[in-house]
């Protein structure tokens, strides 16, 4: 399987499954002397990982991070760094009434469809579990960003329909939807409590913002920071949309509308969400990803088998009732690796 691995400098690739032994990140080209504990990794872990609520997945994993190479008495070495998250809940045995049946909305049909061959355990590397990989990856990027002031921070501003009307940090930081409208996080809990009792399951829209990013990152023309920052976060399995700044909103404006006006002090708007001609442009980058919500549902959806004989399934297992709050450190972290990624790349280039 090729396309696991992701950056130009700072590159990244992901293995593993999500009923294999184990699944990880190596990490190649990350500078050397950079501070780095197995505890910088696992606060970022412990952001993603399931559990306390009834709308998250019963599986219990305690994803801790093992570093097996690439940092030397709490250093990098400039070598490549080698990330392991050892799976120890697993329980494979509601997913084998999968093994010839897909699931709609799943990877399951085009994954056969690609390789004559899939690993009906919990989706196997389709499965949302990839993404601890991503996280523990994006932790490191984290740490070179912070050391130029750059920092980023996600939040959720929809869920099953219902966006925010109001804007808090403080609020975001009080709830487990990380929802900056506390009377919107109150009702998205109400309505996902609702869809998991119905045994279906809720999307949402997560916003990413970074703060501190200096003007000139992006390489124009194919590797454009806003086209790898889309890139990035479509990639990850349930995002099934990118907007940046206005995003789909700057479609319905004039010119005159959309155009940030520049003076002394600088840009007197950011409707351009931090990114000119796909560099960036010293403010603030603002992007959305819209999420879909999780494939596996209890309610009886019409499917087929791998001969191609209709069937019906209500899928069983253990299985989120909506990504968000989970999915907000992964963006976080795919964001963290481009950026880390244009920074290096800048710097190598002046």
């Amino acid at each position: 399987m090729s396309g696991n691995t992701f950056g130009v400098i700072f590159r990244v690739t992901t293995f593993g499954e999500s009923h294999g032994p184990g699944l990880g990140a190596v990490i190649d080209g990350c500078p050397p002397g950079l501070d780095l504990a197995e505890a910088d990794i696992q606060d970022e872990l412990d952001r993603r990982r399931p559990g306390g609520h009834a709308a998250s997945t019963p599986r219990r994993e305690e994803d801790r991070v093992e570093i097996l190479s690439g940092v030397f008495e709490g250093k990098t070495t400039g070598t490549p760094i080698a990330l392991l998250i050892r799976n120890l809940d697993i329980d494979s045995s509601a997913y084998e009434e999968l093994r010839e049946v897909f699931r709609p909305g799943h990877g399951d049909f085009t994954y056969m469809k690609k390789y004559g061959i899939r690993d009906h355990r919990g989706g196997g590397r389709a499965s949302g579990r990839e993404t601890a990989a991503r996280v523990a990856a994006g932790a490191v990027a984290r740490r070179i960003l912070a050391r130029e002031g750059i920092a980023v921070s996600g939040c959720t501003v929809e869920l099953g329909g219902i966006a925010i009307e109001t804007r808090s940090e403080a609020a975001a930081g009080s709830n487990r939807l990380r929802c900056p409208d506390p009377e919107a996080a109150a009702r998205m809990e109400a309505l996902l409590e609702e869809a998991r009792r119905a045994g279906d399951t809720l999307g949402g829209i997560v916003e990413v913002r970074v703060t501190g990013c200096p003007a000139g990152l992006g390489e124009p023309v194919f590797d454009k920071m806003d086209a790898d920052l889309a890139k990035a976060l479509m990639g990850i399995g349930t995002v099934k949309g990118v907007e940046i700044g206005a995003g789909f909103q700057a479609a319905r404006l004039r010119g005159s509308q959309c155009n940030d006006p520049l003076g002394p002090g600088g840009f007197g708007t950011n409707r351009a969400g931090g990114v000119l001609a796909g560099i960036t442009t010293g403010q603030e980058i603002v992007i959305r990803a819209a999420c879909k919500p999780i494939a596996s549902i209890a309610l009886e959806q019409d499917t087929i088998d791998i001969h191609g004989n209709p069937k019906t399934i209500s899928v069983r297992g253990r299985h989120d009732a909506c990504v968000i709050p989970r999915v907000i450190p992964v963006c976080e972290a795919m964001v963290c690796l481009v950026v880390a990624d244009h920074l290096l790349r800048q710097k190598a280039n002046r």
